[in-house]
């Protein structure tokens, strides 16, 4: 009679070499991982700011991209200013709000650590008037490494830039 299937010395041995790969496969996942995090928080928090100046040149209004609790990694939110208080007027509608990772950490330079604020023709503005231009840095997890920079310009124009460099607001 022909025996079918395996040996139970067959399927140990598998079963090892399995355990084996899994165990060294797992770190170069886990990497992976937190590094399609960081680069999704990237562009998404790019494409907020990009849709907030559209929105901004569109309504002819001013347009805030406001860091939840002043904090980015928490996620952020998108608001029509009506009033001209920003996000201290309750009454201004919230066009898009977006929730943040707290695996991703997202530090801004001191011009735009807590807000972005489009003006109607597009251009950034702090709410004393001044140009807004800045730097915001999509942090490694408990490093001070910025992976991804999301670029202000005086103009408004916004890009993504793909450095990795030490960074002491991601500490």
């Amino acid at each position: 009679m022909k025996q079918r299937g395996m040996s139970l010395i067959q399927l140990s041995f598998t079963l090892l070499i399995v355990a084996l790969t899994a165990q060294f496969a797992s770190p170069v996942y886990n990497t992976l991982i937190e590094q399609q995090r960081r680069l999704g928080m990237a562009e998404q928090l790019a494409g907020s700011l990009r849709n907030a100046r559209s929105e901004a040149l569109v309504r002819h209004q001013y347009v805030i991209v406001q860091a939840q609790e002043q904090d980015w990694s928490r996620g952020w939110k998108t608001i029509l200013d009506l009033s001209g208080q920003g996000h201290l007027d309750p009454d201004n509608p919230v066009l898009a709000e977006r929730q943040g990772s707290f695996q991703v950490p997202i530090a801004g330079n001191t011009p735009v650590k807590s807000y972005v604020r489009f003006n109607p023709l597009g251009e950034p503005l702090l709410i004393g008037g001044a140009f807004q231009a800045g730097t915001l840095h999509v942090c490694q997890a408990q490093t001070a490494l910025s992976h991804y920079q999301v670029v202000l310009a005086k103009s408004g124009r916004i890009s993504l830039r793909r450095n990795q460099a030490a960074q002491d607001l991601c500490a």
